[in-house]
């Protein structure tokens, strides 16, 4: 099915496709948060939220920026160094490094303090990080975006989506995030 990492499988623009992932991302961010104010360092909560981070945040929604919309923001004009495509891309290599840092010290955490703390402290970093990410890119960088691309580009855009997303194998991944999420913030406000 083309779209497997878009809403639903329809045509939208790109800047609302990855905006719609951004509200995905963001509930489970929000689990995240409930878990770690809890104290809670449960791993196979943890476990599940580095899988939904590493393979929708970052495999699926970060790799259709970094492929598909970063080049060709750059061709149109919009700096790639000193400029909003480079920060985008540094805080995306900043949050991959904050969920190596969970996963590294999750093993220990359930019996090393100092394990916890760094497990609690980098997921509270990570989700700190995304927030201001996103509203980033929702308010300055997609507003560029919308503004560069006419329509042709963004529907070759959309086209090119759809192609990185079959070509990697990806069908069903969209729908099993969305589940996944879903787990993750039931999990969060104490259900099964």
């Amino acid at each position: 099915m083309p779209g497997t990492c878009t809403l639903h499988g329809t045509k939208k623009s790109p800047t609302q496709v990855l905006k719609d992932e951004h509200r995905v991302i963001e509930t489970v961010l929000d689990a995240l948060e409930r878990h770690i104010r809890a104290g809670r360092v449960d791993k196979e909560f943890l476990e599940k939220s580095l899988d939904f981070f590493r393979n929708f945040a970052d495999g699926c929604h970060h790799a259709k920026e970094e492929d598909e919309l970063f080049p060709v923001l750059e061709s149109a004009g919009i700096p790639r160094d000193n400029g909003p495509i480079g920060c985008m891309l540094f805080e995306h290599e900043r949050g991959r490094a904050l969920l190596r840092t969970v996963a590294e010290n999750l093993g220990a955490a359930a019996t090393d303090a100092l394990a916890a703390k760094t497990v609690r402290w980098a997921a509270g970093e990570y989700i700190a990080l995304l927030r201001q990410h996103i509203q980033k890119e929702d308010n300055v960088l997609f507003v560029m975006a919308d503004q560069a691309l006419g329509p042709q580009e963004q529907a070759l855009m959309s086209d090119a989506f759809d192609r990185t997303e079959q070509a990697n194998g990806n069908a069903g991944k969209h729908e099993h995030y969305l589940a996944l999420a879903q787990e993750l913030v039931r999990k969060s406000n104490g259900g099964g």
